[in-house]
């Protein structure tokens, strides 16, 4: 370095920090470079000094800059911070990587790591890393970092995601990148080429990949269930009985239940008002999406088990869209919690509803005034204890469901264990739902007044699809058809056995 440079370097650089509270680097330990102040490049650079590295911000406003800086670092011109380390990491928008072409011959033969992201996918013809590779051909240019935010950084890996993707031409290079993130807490992987670069740019531009299938999913149902029981319910009271029940659409739409149990005022109203539905029979939103959304979760892998029955082995992959199916499935289990959830939270609500209380209200006083007595149905009772037991015993495996899927409990789980909890119980989880819906329905599909415009009440129909996944479920159990399915999945095919008979033994004593 020149006298020149000494001074140029001298006059650019800023300490932190008096010297006397300064956190100096070892002089053994490496140093890097950090271009960048902005929140990314700072918690960057935090990270590194604790971690044990030398730390060197590269700013166009160095001295303004300096009071942005973690302590223990320095922060120089973009020239003499470059030429100080080796491995510099640019923490920059692609707009701002003009600053480095003047710097071109000064980064021969240093690793330039890109942390940059686009606003949208496709925003440039070519990825910001091989940009840059462009702009500094004698770099080694890495992609790294860029999935991280500033929070991750500050926080660390423990309350972040550790994964780190990292691609580049050289080796050498990518190996440097992956000790410092090794060294920082992180798990790199590295991911190929730098044509691999808008991929992992991509990364960030991501909203809910694996939930995107399920919640348009649980959207549509909800749309297409409320309207369906808009004009059932509200359009058709207004319509034939000039009566104006709109209120009813924040609630009752959503989720009414069967006003039976301690929930009501007392049992000789909750009676009366359970035989006749005052509460409005059996349509309920959040429910019958429940229901359907669990049956959907466990129909692959039924529709699965035939598929390779009908195929006679294991070794043909299944088709593109079952296998996106069975990806989403645990995202449709939580989604069918949560609108459990709801259907709960909804049902607590009932009793102290105005529009309940002053009908359990009106009912009393006109039994008062009549004189009338009513008489105890124990058919009633027994249907409305059973169907709340069902109901509270569906939800509590529907809530151990939702806690083993969690990756904090599954992994402390063997496999064997999971998957007793998620299949068999999941199962027994959908009959139990199952029945609690066919006794809230009871027997009033026999009824032709139930039958508003020609359609069938909101529980009908979303008892269909888990009644046809319990039924194909219970011909897979059966023990010829499970003994095939069990042959198939330990490796045995229907067309070896038919080009060698000898060798057709089963599996299974």
């Amino acid at each position: 370095m020149t006298g020149q440079e000494r001074s140029e370097e001298k006059s650019e650089c800023v300490s932190l920090s008096p010297m006397r509270e300064a956190v100096p680097a070892p002089p053994e330990c490496e140093r890097v470079c950090v271009c960048g102040t902005g929140d990314l490049g700072r918690s960057l650079g935090l990270r590194l000094l604790q971690a044990g590295y030398g730390v060197v911000f590269g700013s166009r406003r160095p001295h303004s800059s300096s009071s942005l800086i973690p302590h223990g670092a320095q922060v120089l011109g973009h020239a003499a911070a470059a030429q100080s380390a080796h491995l510099i990491f640019i923490a920059v928008q692609r707009e701002h990587y003009d600053f480095l072409v003047p710097l071109a011959n000064q980064l021969k033969g240093k690793v330039l790591v890109d942390l940059s992201n686009n606003l949208r996918k496709n925003q440039y013809p070519e990825a910001n890393a091989e940009y840059l590779q462009s702009l500094v051909p004698g770099a080694e240019v890495v992609k790294g970092f860029n999935t991280l935010s500033a929070w991750s950084l500050q926080n660390g890996p423990s309350d972040a995601n550790r994964q780190v993707y990292i691609c580049g031409e050289s080796v050498e290079a990518k190996q440097a990148v992956m000790a410092v993130a090794t060294k920082l807490g992180f798990s790199a992987l590295d991911r190929g080429f730098l044509s691999v670069a808008r991929e992992l740019e991509d990364f960030p531009l991501q909203l809910f990949p694996q939930w995107r299938l399920p919640l348009y999913i649980a959207t549509g149902l909800s749309a297409a269930f409320f309207f369906y029981l808009l004009i059932r319910d509200i359009i058709y009271a207004y319509v034939t009985q000039g009566k104006d029940i709109s209120f009813r659409i924040i609630v009752s739409l959503a989720n009414k239940v069967l006003a039976t149990g301690p929930r009501c005022v007392c049992f000789c109203v909750c009676y009366q008002l359970f035989k006749v539905g005052v509460w409005v029979c059996s349509r309920q939103v959040c429910p019958i999406v429940s229901l359907i959304m669990l049956s959907l979760c466990y129909l692959p892998g039924v529709l699965a088990s035939f598929l390779q029955l009908y195929r006679g082995t294991k070794y043909r992959r299944f088709p593109d869209w079952l296998d996106r199916w069975m990806l989403c499935r645990k995202q449709l289990g939580l989604l069918a919690l949560g609108f459990a959830f709801l259907h709960v939270l909804y049902t607590l609500i009932i009793p102290i509803r105005y529009y309940g209380r002053f009908k359990a209200t009106e009912h009393t006083v006109s039994v008062i005034r009549e004189n009338r007595t009513t008489e105890f149905d124990t058919t009633t009772a027994w249907r409305g204890d059973s169907y709340l037991s069902l109901g509270i015993l569906g939800f509590s495996l529907y809530v151990l469901l939702g806690i083993t899927s969690l990756p904090s409990v599954s992994n402390v789980l063997s496999w064997r264990e999971f998957s007793f909890i998620q299949s068999k119980l999941g199962h027994l989880t959908l009959l139990l739902c199952t029945a609690h819906t066919y006794l809230y329905g009871w027997n009033k599909f026999l009824s032709s007044s139930t039958y508003k415009w020609y359609t069938p009440l909101g529980y009908m129909l979303c008892l269909v699809l888990p009644s046809v996944v319990l039924l194909l479920k219970l011909l897979l159990i059966t023990p010829c058809v499970d003994r095939t399915i069990t042959r198939i999945r330990q490796g045995w095919e229907r067309r070896a056995d038919q080009r060698n008979p000898k060798n057709s033994q089963p599996l299974i004593p």
